[in-house]
């Protein structure tokens, strides 16, 4: 598997790609094209270019959970792109509005839009997009540290309720070291989504990890996230987007944190 980091809130010096508080994350696997989050502007097309990423070539879109940071970008995109034969995989409440007292942070379309634009296929199972390359679906909430608090409103059969962002995942690649997880925010918890990734590939090591952790200050949910990562034995792991300053020197301290920006490529084998 190779991925490349096309959108982050980081760049590298000397590298002139741009950034944004967003994410988005390029894959090719077994034949696959696929880009996991879209950004939230249009940078996406411009970093593509000056990494010589063929977009209109892509034969997936994945979308982690429906904020817009991670599916606004997607706007830019239709526009310069048919991706009319491209495979859309989101969570059915993936494009549910979003709101709380000062904002407006749903993705800016529908889900009928999405299936005019795309070939939508919403699911709360996994989904195999290659032999090895798995999209989670739906998140089990089992560890008591993470995933416990509302992030604004979403409206959902005509109601407004709390919203747990229950549509958040990730994609897992089932690699020959282990798996290697790849999150978009992490809403759910990133123990949990490791945990799931265990539980629906079958495999226990896991090989590293990249995306958003969702942490943000020191307390119960980073010292029992930090416990965890460590008795997972890592060796790779690559935290950004919504991971702050605090977060990160707290997991140097104990784990093999390694920098990201945009223009970061991996090879997993």
């Amino acid at each position: 598997m190779k991925l490349q980091v096309l959108v982050d809130n980081n760049t590298y010096i000397d590298a002139y790609y741009l950034g944004e508080p967003a994410a988005s994350f390029y894959i090719e696997e077994d034949g696959k094209r696929i880009l996991l989050d879209t950004g939230y502007s249009d940078i996406l097309l411009g970093n593509a270019k000056k990494m010589d990423i063929d977009l209109s070539k892509l034969t997936h879109i994945v979308f982690s959970h429906g904020h817009n940071d991670h599916t606004r970008g997607f706007s830019f995109l239709k526009e310069k792109i048919d991706l009319s034969q491209v495979s859309l995989i989101a969570h059915p409440d993936c494009f549910l509005p979003r709101e709380d007292d000062t904002d407006v942070f749903g993705a800016p379309f529908s889900a009928e839009e999405t299936a005019q634009i795309a070939n939508y296929a919403p699911s709360r199972m996994p989904v195999h997009l290659t032999e090895k390359l798995v999209f989670l679906g739906e998140i089990p909430r089992r560890n008591d540290f993470e995933a416990k608090e509302p992030i604004g409103r979403r409206l959902k059969d005509g109601l407004w309720e709390d919203d747990f962002v229950m549509d958040d995942s990730a994609l897992v690649y089932q690699g020959k070291e282990g798996l290697f997880i790849i999150s978009g925010c992490s809403h759910s918890g990133i123990c949990n989504i490791i945990e799931y990734a265990k539980e629906v590939c079958g495999d226990a090591r896991i090989a590293g990890v990249i995306g958003g952790f969702h942490l943000f200050e020191t307390g119960r949910q980073m010292s029992e996230t930090i416990r965890y990562l460590k008795e997972c034995g890592i060796e790779k792991l690559y935290p950004c987007h919504c991971v702050s300053l605090t977060a990160k020197a707290a997991m140097l301290a104990e784990l093999p944190v390694t920098e990201v920006g945009v223009g970061l490529r991996l090879e997993i084998q």
